[in-house]
């Protein structure tokens, strides 16, 4: 009899448990670790062929104290390694766990590699070689509340890999997951049902759905197994098990009568999962069509079960229409699809509130590090009750506090906007307090801010309303969804929920008083354009004509493009990001404007302006209220250190010159006492600058002319 350890994903070892007892696996433990079990050696090898839930199943080899690095040592040194493996053969040790005094997987690792490598040489034996890539033989050690225990590998890693999957979509579900999902679901309990996975991706949810319906062994077309260049490897009982798990597995395919269907938008993931089905052999009982999930019928003759894995909104442009396509899928769902039950498994649990339907379970699991629910529902009278007294539900928009105030500042600033000939503009920040986003045009596209809620708002809420917000925002504005960007200033647990995967390397042009301004909405948490300073451009540009403009902190250089269009003598611009200085550059080539009048200078601007000799006639500063960048050397705080910046700035600024400085931190005090010692005039001019889209936020930035007294 041996003893066995198998590992499974978070959320799934219940269904590991109760899969190993049905295998003929005997003392089952279920613990946090995994499912301890112990069975002959040809039951193991026929748990390895037919576990599902599995992700690896480890034979132990011994066990002991290990309370720190000698004990440790002394542990493996109690295994007979060479009856193990030979020493022709390479190896590697896995580490799992910690303790106080093993403090890391590394060094615990190195500890019973020594201690196995000792073991040969004491016994005259070759020094076998370690690979950490791809080792004939492969050793865990897991540390557990001072104790470790020593396993091999037997399975090898990645048993939930089937071998028909060669390619995947953008986030595959690993097959033991899938697995589980669909033991979940309760459609095995009448396969002669329809099962539907209208975001099926490359396939796997109906891959696996149709093998377990046919009770095929999931490791008949493995390639490789851990115990195969072990020293107790029976070879010729491991090919009867083989043997008989494929003759039961051909047998249940043959016998098969079934047919699922998987729906998908993009039919490039759809070719995927029909080369998928080819290499599992399961053509003839899954249908791929290609359709919008927006666009699910109900064409079947009975009820059956939907289940899908949707995409989380990680990706780019992927959350606005998911929560577009949640509110439809939860209305189709109770108008086609009554008696229907309905599985979905997703990390982003506030999107199955846009169902508005009632789960009677959820089943927490992972899929990789996201932590995710599956949640189950039924399609029954009680889910379409409350429509029927309600028809427009909680859609209807004059039930949104935050419809009605983007509608209601939507028409009065349409002939402001149509006036003043406008693209780019603010139509919402922050109005309501619940609803704390910005809302912005960027020609064609809506970009949404969502900043972090207040501290009394649970997480839940705010992550509820901000679904709300996607959802109405186009739809008031009429805007497609793939015309939504989402942009987050929320720091949330572990990584980002709306992070991009990838940069986009996307860039759109728009309009502004004549300039052509090049803008990124996908890729940074700013776009290129700062619209509060839209008629500071203005006012810069004025005074700059036939002048001199020095433009420091100068982001994307739209104050020094509409000064150069404007007629600026010189334009001399400075920044300290390559990426933005060059953001600039383009700028101007957008407008054919060229030429030595126009200067651009990556520098930390601090320093530049202690060292600078040249003069202008203006001065445009726009500082960060904070940064502590080791670029700069030294920490810049606006507040603290804008009396010093203005000094330095006022050294660039020639006789009869202006300096505007505007930064946007809230509640800037200005050190008039300092000023007046310096013989400065200082024009408040934050209500000029602040133009009307923005009228309602006192605190967007802050505007000062300065000039010296003795010009006046």
């Amino acid at each position: 009899m041996y003893h066995f350890l198998a590992l499974t994903s978070v959320g799934i070892e219940v269904l590991l448990a109760e899969e190993i007892k049905s295998l003929g696996g005997e003392q089952v433990v279920q613990k946090p670790e995994g499912v301890y079990f112990s069975a002959p050696l040809a039951l193991g090898y026929h748990i390895c062929l037919w576990t599902r839930f599995a992700t690896r199943v480890l034979l132990q080899l011994g066990q002991g104290d290990a309370q720190n690095k000698d004990q440790l040592f002394a542990a493996a040194s109690e295994v007979n390694w060479s009856e193990v493996f030979s020493s022709h053969h390479t190896f590697a040790v896995d580490f799992v766990g910690k303790s106080e005094e093993i403090r890391n997987s590394q060094f615990g690792g190195l500890t019973v590699k020594d201690a196995i490598v000792d073991h040969f040489r004491a016994i005259n034996d070759e020094r076998p070689s370690v690979d950490k890539s791809y080792p004939d033989i492969r050793i865990q050690a897991r540390l557990l509340k001072q104790k470790v225990a020593f396993y091999l590998d037997f399975s090898g890693r990645g048993l939930f890999q089937r071998g028909y999957r060669r390619d995947s979509g953008a986030a595959p579900l690993k097959e033991n997951l899938a697995a589980a999902i669909i033991q979940r679901s309760g459609w095995l309990a009448d396969t002669s049902k329809p099962l539907v996975d209208p975001m099926c991706g490359s396939g796997t949810i109906l891959i696996e759905a149709v093998s377990m319906a046919a009770g095929e062994a999931p490791g008949i077309d493995r390639e490789s197994w851990g115990f195969e260049l072990w020293l107790d490897h029976d070879a010729e009982l491991w090919q009867e098990q083989l043997s008989r798990a494929i003759e039961v597995s051909n047998e249940g395919i043959g016998k098969l009568d079934i047919k699922v269907y998987g729906y998908d938008l993009d039919s490039r993931v759809l070719k995927t999962a029909e080369q998928n089905v080819r290499n599992a052999g399961l053509q003839r009982f899954i249908n791929f069509t290609c359709r919008d999930a927006n666009k699910l019928l109900n064409s079947f003759e009975q009820p059956g079960t939907i289940l899908f894995n949707p995409p989380y909104g990680e990706r780019i442009g992927e959350l606005p229409e998911l929560v577009e396509t949640f509110v439809t899928l939860g209305q189709k769902f109770k108008a086609q699809f009554m008696h229907w039950q309905v599985a979905i498994l997703t990390a982003n649990i506030e999107l199955l509130s846009m169902l508005k339907l009632a789960s009677f379970k959820r089943y927490k699991l992972k899929n990789g590090p996201l932590d995710c629910q599956l949640a189950l529902y039924k399609l029954d009278q009680q889910q379409t009750a409350k429509d029927e007294l309600n028809p427009q539900g909680d859609f209807a928009r004059e039930k949104s506090d935050f419809a009605n105030r983007l509608t209601k500042n939507v028409k009065n600033l349409k002939g402001w906007v149509r006036a003043e000939q406008l693209e780019c503009y603010r139509l919402y920040d922050a109005d309501i307090p619940e609803y704390n986003v910005a809302v912005d045009i960027y020609g064609e596209y809506l970009v949404i801010h969502e900043y972090a809620a207040p501290a009394s708002i649970a997480p839940e809420k705010a992550a509820k309303r901000l679904q709300e917000v996607i959802y109405w925002a186009p739809k008031v504005l009429d805007v497609t969804t793939d015309k939504v960007v989402l942009k987050t200033r929320a720091k949330q647990k572990g990584s980002n929920q709306y992070q991009k995967i990838d940069k986009s390397k996307q860039a759109i042009v728009v309009h502004e008083y004549g300039a052509k301004l090049k803008v990124n909405l996908w890729d940074y948490l700013d776009t290129g354009l700062f619209l509060d300073h839209r008629k500071t451009r203005q006012i810069v540009a004025k005074k700059a004509k036939n002048r001199s403009l020095l433009n420091l902190f100068a982001y994307t250089g739209s104050v020094s493009l509409q000064a150069a269009l404007h007629g600026a003598a010189s334009v001399t611009t400075v920044d300290m990001s390559n990426t933005y200085l060059n953001w600039a550059q383009d700028n101007f080539a957008l407008n054919n404007l060229s030429g030595h009048k126009y200067q651009f200078v990556q520098a930390d601007c601090l320093q530049w302006l202690k060292n600078n000799e040249q003069q202008f006639d203006v001065v445009f500063i726009d500082p960060p209220t904070f940064s502590n960048s080791k670029r700069m050397g030294e920490s810049f705080d606006v507040q603290r250190d804008h009396v010093a910046l203005i000094e330095d700035g006022l050294k660039a600024l020639a006789p009869g010159g202006e300096l505007i400085f505007t930064n946007n931190k809230r509640n800037f005090k200005m050190n008039f006492d300092a000023m007046a010692a310096l013989n400065l005039k200082v024009v408040a001019m934050s209500d000029k600058t602040r133009d009307k889209d923005f009228q309602r936020n006192k605190h967007i930035h802050n505007s000062w002319l300065i000039s010296r007294q003795d010009q006046d």
